[in-house]
């Protein structure tokens, strides 16, 4: 059975290419749920027009789908609510000031 945590784990290892933080660290996983060994996950990007939106929404199936405890993942990306750098987490918001990119 497929934990929330073992999820959200897998995930942290998802980086957006232009930003070096992982993508729940950025705020972009708004939903995971489990059920038995599926995975369902909401997750949005920094902008709508994102160009890396299909590598980063299949990096994220795939890094999901390696669990032993999943066999099926349901990734749905949605816009609603809208990203912003408000949902960045604050260790992460640190890390990307240190870097110069906030």
């Amino acid at each position: 059975m497929a934990a929330e945590e073992e999820v959200r784990d897998a995930l942290k290892e998802c980086y957006d290419p232009h930003i070096p933080i992982n993508i729940v660290d950025l705020g972009l996983i708004y939903d995971i749920e489990t059920v038995g060994d599926k995975a369902r996950i909401k997750m949005t990007l920094t902008t709508p027009s994102c160009p890396m939106a299909g590598q980063l929404s299949e990096q994220a199936r795939q890094k999901v789908l390696a669990l032993d405890s999943v066999s099926e993942v349901d990734l749905e990306l949605v816009f609603e609510p809208p990203w912003s750098k408000e949902m960045i987490s604050d260790e992460a918001k640190e890390e990307l000031s240190n870097l110069g990119f906030m």
